[in-house]
């Protein structure tokens, strides 16, 4: 089973992302060696460079596409050795307005957010529980804990990973394999740049990323990385409907 300690390789999709690279450093800070998967993962070689001279671990990077569903399976399979933790920090916001005009635009928020990422975890998630364990780590959010008009269909593709991973963590926690949800919030990134972020509720990406380091070393199910969260969506999820569907959230 993994841990921080075991020095099993640590998985990262989406590492391209600013969360993707605030994790990587901390996976490496403790001597793990990296698999980091992206797109274009050329980007990703002065990352990786500097974590190998930095840190000392071994860095691979690998690319991949969240949308190319059908290549997941060879993705997964091509793996040697099995990972032995995988975070999954692929992620769109999209354009409210625009999805709701545009089919095309609603399917990529879904697909980016749900489909794809379902895909590649369940496939890795069953791959690690025929090697004997490990730990899969999703980050969520938590406009997935109620719809809201200003951004409910990411809100609802992240809703249906959260559900996933609930699953997921059901099904397998006899296989040995932890599974995390992960719900940072506002986060500073490329993705929210331009945003007016309020500070209270709102993390930098080393901060999601000690988060994630956490949560696998305390076996954590659900996590929200400020816990000032929990409180404002519980008081959210309670409004009663007649109520909430007159707020402007």
């Amino acid at each position: 089973m993994s841990s921080p300690e075991t020095k099993s390789p640590v998985l990262i999709l989406g590492a391209a992302s600013d969360i993707g690279r605030a994790i990587a450093r901390r996976y490496a800070e403790t001597g793990r060696p990296l698999v980091l998967a992206a797109r274009d993962p050329e980007r990703l070689e002065p990352d990786a460079a500097d974590l190998r001279l930095r840190f000392g671990v071994a860095v691979e990077l690998r690319a991949f596409d969240v949308l190319d569903i059908t290549g997941h399976p060879a993705f997964v399979n091509g793996l040697e050795p099995v990972p032995g933790t995988v975070v999954c920090t692929v992620g769109l916001l999209g354009d409210q307005a625009a999805a709701e005009r545009d089919p095309a635009a609603l399917e990529l928020i879904v697909a980016t957010n749900f489909t794809g990422p379902g895909v590649a975890l369940g496939l890795l998630a069953d791959r690690m529980a025929a090697a004997g364990g490990g730990t899969v780590i999703g980050i969520g959010s938590v406009a997935g804990d109620r719809g809201r008009a200003s951004n409910y269909i990411y809100g609802a593709a992240k809703a249906g990973l959260a559900a996933f991973l609930s699953g997921l963590r059901n099904r397998l926690y006899a296989k040995e394999v932890h599974v995390v949800t992960v719900k940072p919030g506002f986060v500073r990134t490329r993705m929210t740049e331009g945003m007016a972020l309020p500070a209270l509720l709102t993390a930098e990406p080393d901060e999601v990323a000690r988060a994630v380091m956490r949560a696998e070393t305390r076996r954590q199910d659900v996590v929200y990385v400020r816990s000032v969260w929990r409180l404002v969506m519980a008081v959210i999820r309670m409004l009663p409907e007649p109520v909430f569907k007159r707020t402007r959230l």
